[in-house]
């Protein structure tokens, strides 16, 4: 069996702990030991340079099919064949900036992510493992409804009304490979008539879609905004909820009494984005961001995900990138955020982006963590991201990038044992 040590590294395994030095064998696509570890005959040695080593991130909220897009009509115009160049180039961009997963959302077209899924499956792309989004679910009249009776045009999401054409296009959706299903609940700061405080869905709708991906074996997600939309979701099964803006001190009950069943993604930064000015050249000023109530979203969004970090709920980072203003690639950035915005520790926020994500994705434990038998999914950063995240925040600091056991980036020499090459400066 091929193995690769790297070595001279230092150790953040996901758990939360600090830091420390040592070396890692990969034997196939798992990890066999960590620590003190000399080479064995017949390992690739790689000289990490006191760089640091830690799990490769998840993309908690994936789009992949979104590549600058600034408008609805960016995802339902493109032909089906510029598409899936885009939704291949995003998973390209992603496993560059060492994410090696993502969890799937919602794509501009049905079979989008299932197709690029199989491709990196195969071999065939450079991409992360992902757990592939369909189309958005929605309800007439709601977030997703882009028809009108004077145009009634198809947008980029499948409507119904009712518990059985739900349960008609869940099946659906699980019959085209989709991983990840996704449902509309409440409303959104981009669609006026049903602003994100609103929860077009019904309770039976929401219940009726869980227990239906659950039949398939999927997973049910679900964009919530309203505290009552929240509310419909943890009661019916959903997996993982998308922005969590509101709340009661019920819904933070509900949640906590979920915390070891759900995951929370609260895509943060497409507010910051907005009110930090950096979508102004896309026609969403901060200004504009006030006339859509970003401001109290925001607020809203601190509040409720602050204390839901104090009561366990587990966290992942990412969502809302793809825009012209947010490049795949760089949702790294949410770790600063989480700091920023929630009260999370480096060594915390780092834990969202890797073992949080790996139970998402894997659900078993065997994703997300550096330690013996897990999966060998990690990169090496050139410098302490929990020093300065801002590193994490492209590829340009990714020195190393493994996958399932596979090197898929490094910018460091491989040597047989037995060949010694002198350390590469790291900065500190």
């Amino acid at each position: 069996m091929t193995a690769t040590l790297i070595c001279n590294a230092r150790i953040f395994d996901g758990s939360g702990a600090n830091p420390f030095p040592g070396a890692l064998r990969v034997e196939g696509n798992r990890i066999a030991e960590i620590g003190a570890l000399e080479p064995h005959a017949g390992d690739t040695v790689i000289d990490a340079g006191g760089r640091f080593l830690m799990p490769g991130m998840v993309e908690g909220h994936a789009h992949l099919s979104f590549e600058n897009v600034c408008a609805t009509e960016d995802l339902i115009k493109p032909t089906p064949e510029a598409q899936c160049f885009a939704t291949a180039r995003s998973a390209a961009a992603l496993l560059e900036a060492g994410f090696t997963s993502a969890y799937g959302a919602s794509e501009a077209r049905l079979r989008l992510a299932v197709a690029v899924r199989e491709e990196v499956n195969a071999g065939r792309l450079p991409g992360p493992r992902i757990r592939a989004g369909g189309l958005e679910i929605s309800v007439t009249g709601a977030m997703g409804d882009e028809a009108r009776l004077h145009d009634p045009r198809i947008g980029p999401s499948s409507i119904v009304d009712g518990a059985e054409e739900m349960r008609k296009m869940v099946r659906l959706h699980c019959r085209e490979g989709v991983d990840n299903i996704k449902i509309d609940v409440s409303g959104d700061p981009f669609y006026p008539g049903t602003p994100g405080h609103t929860t077009p869905m019904t309770f039976e709708e929401v219940r009726v879609a869980a227990e239906t991906a659950h039949a398939y074996g999927r997973r049910i997600n679900a964009h919530t905004r309203s505290i009552e939309g929240s509310k419909r979701c943890v009661r019916a099964g959903v997996d993982a909820l998308f922005h969590c803006e509101y709340a009661d001190e019920e819904l933070l009950d509900l949640m906590e009494e979920a915390k070891d069943r759900i995951f929370v993604v609260p895509t943060v930064g497409l507010f910051h984005q907005i009110m930090a000015g950096e979508a102004a050249g896309h026609g969403l000023s901060a200004e504009v961001g006030g006339y859509m109530n970003i401001p109290e979203l925001l607020e809203n969004s601190c509040r409720t995900h602050t204390e839901l970090r104090k009561r366990g709920v587990r966290h992942l980072i990412g969502g809302d990138y793809g825009f012209g203003w947010s490049p795949q690639g760089t949702q790294g950035r949410d770790i600063e955020f989480f700091i920023d915005y929630y009260g999370y520790s480096p060594q915390g926020a780092l834990v969202c982006a890797t073992a949080n994500g790996g139970l998402a994705m894997m659900g078993d434990g065997t994703l997300g963590t550096l330690q013996p038998d897990k999966l060998a999914d990690l990169i090496l950063v050139d410098g302490d991201p929990l020093a300065d995240p801002r590193l994490l925040q492209g590829p340009g600091h990714i020195a190393l990038v493994m996958k399932d056991g596979a090197l898929c980036k490094t910018a460091l020499p491989l040597v047989p044992a037995g060949q010694r090459t002198a350390p590469e400066a790291v900065t500190p």
